[in-house]
């Protein structure tokens, strides 16, 4: 007979699930019953914070295959040959929404991948979107505080919004891209991946180059119109969720290509736009997307707490071949990524079994909040030592690039923020156009003071002049003299 006793969490068989100790049969109940103060102080603990950001968020196991040697490019090692396979988890999120909020909200959609290699693991964390709202992390928590409730109404604040957006003119290519078809996809299966930050490849020899990560659907890219994003939000907020669920579940596995872009290190110095800033891209006819593998989702969660919700990413989780760049934004988001992950589950976050690197983890790193392994047993737990304790590798140094100037707080050199969001207005049909224009008047038309709306009118004005005009005439407002 299969032993199927109910226990404690120390693992001591359980003799009543359904009744307190009590004094008495009225009671009153008594502390010494552990058993009832372990399930009472084990539920009020059940949830761990969520996400400041990304809260809503669904996940999938799968597999990256190679499809074409880059290694003249970077020594990493699932890149390293054809037809290898490295084992993945992927989450996909919201970013400003609660963990109960709909799926199909207007949002940029987080893409994060995590690699298990024979290296340690390898996060590439991005969005559906190839650029973001900022450029340097410092204006990180001003911008999430505005897609967050307002601390009076405990509302979400059109107001905050666009006052943000109009008074940082490098969102505009985003916000354009928010704001258009794009901005609701249809499912997670539907949608482009993106790094969106620069990053640094290095091969064996020590030479380098910078690389753009992008994902493409195979299923191909499919949007909704707000009307039926409204009316599914409704009906079903979870939509995304079980749609990717129901996917895997059924064998219609999701599968994306992976390309990246290569730049020469020489380049950044002379590129029309500065290779670093990520409200930037790089046209693909100057930099060709050159093919590298392929990913499929093929197994669902068995367990979402444990495994999609303490799941941690961070683009600071790196192996030896990638390096990362002097993108501003990057730059604070390698600090903040695993403090987030810190905070909210727990310094030993990455033993967890869904972080946990495939290859054996040696480190120096003791104690801690729910440290759950042998803890580093009886060996040296100090560096340097004269034990035959673990020893760091020279040739897995980061790559070095070269730095100049004076230590201060300065912007970026480049400060066209409206070539790129013209163009991609120019890009668009008559069609998408129209749509783009409707939504954002309808999203700002909440916004209570004329001024704010002008200022952003004026961005759109100069991006495209018929851009900030239709939107102008949207809001029935006229268009600013002092930007035509």
């Amino acid at each position: 007979m299969t032993n199927n006793r109910l226990t404690t969490s120390w693992g001591a068989p359980v003799g009543d699930n359904q009744n307190s100790i009590t004094a008495g049969n009225r009671g009153p109940t008594l502390l010494q019953d552990v058993h009832l103060l372990e399930k009472l102080a084990h539920f009020n603990r059940e949830r761990v914070p969520e996400r400041v950001v990304h809260a809503k968020g669904a996940g999938a196991h799968g597999y990256f295959e190679v499809t074409n040697d880059v290694s003249k490019y970077t020594k990493a090692n699932l890149f390293s040959e054809v037809g290898k396979r490295t084992p993945l988890f992927i989450r996909f999120s919201t970013v400003a929404g609660e963990n109960g909020s709909a799926d199909t909200v207007r949002d940029p959609r987080g893409f994060a991948v995590k690699f298990y290699t024979e290296e340690g693991n390898y996060d590439i964390v991005g969005n559906n979107t190839p650029v973001f709202f900022i450029r340097d992390a410092i204006k990180f928590p001003d911008f999430i505080h505005t897609q967050k409730r307002d601390p009076q109404t405990h509302l979400k604040n059109p107001n905050a919004v666009w006052d943000f957006w109009s008074l940082s003119p490098e969102s505009l290519h985003q916000v354009t891209i928010l704001m258009s078809d794009r901005g609701i996809p249809a499912t997670l299966r539907h949608m482009h991946g993106f790094g969106s930050h620069t990053f640094k490849w290095t091969n064996a020899e020590g030479d380098g180059v910078w690389i753009k990560y992008h994902f493409k659907t195979e299923q191909g890219v499919k949007n909704i119109s707000p009307e039926v994003a409204a009316q599914i939000a409704g009906e079903n907020p979870d939509y995304h969720t079980e749609d990717l669920f129901n996917a895997i579940e059924k064998g219609d596995f999701p599968a994306w290509k992976l390309y990246v872009q290569i730049m020469p290190l020489e380049d950044a110095n002379t590129y029309k736009w500065d290779p670093f800033d990520v409200t930037k891209v790089w046209s693909q006819k100057d930099y060709p997307l050159i093919e590298v593998g392929r990913m499929v989702l093929d197994c669902n969660p068995e367990n979402y707490f444990a495994e999609v919700e303490q799941a941690t990413f961070s683009p600071g989780t790196l192996v030896p071949g990638v390096d990362v760049s002097p993108d501003k934004m990057l730059q604070g988001r390698l600090f903040a990524y695993h403090d987030a992950h810190r905070y909210r589950v727990g310094a030993n976050h990455q033993a967890l079994p869904i972080n946990r690197a495939k290859n054996e983890v040696k480190n120096y790193q003791r104690d801690g909040q729910m440290r759950f392994d042998d803890n580093g047993g009886k060996s040296v737990y100090y560096e340097p030592n004269s034990f035959g304790g673990p020893t760091e590798t020279p040739e897995n140094k980061q790559a070095a690039y070269p730095v100049s100037g004076v230590a201060e707080s300065v912007a970026y050199d480049h400060n066209d923020h409206y070539t790129q969001a013209g163009d991609l207005y120019r890009l668009m049909t008559e069609e998408q156009r129209a749509h783009l224009v409707s939504n954002i008047v309808a999203a700002m038309k909440p916004v209570e003071r004329d001024d704010i709306k002008l200022r952003q009118i004026g961005h759109f004005y100069k991006a495209d002049p018929e851009y900030g005009t239709r939107i102008a005439e949207g809001l029935g407002l006229a268009v600013p003299a002092e930007v035509k």
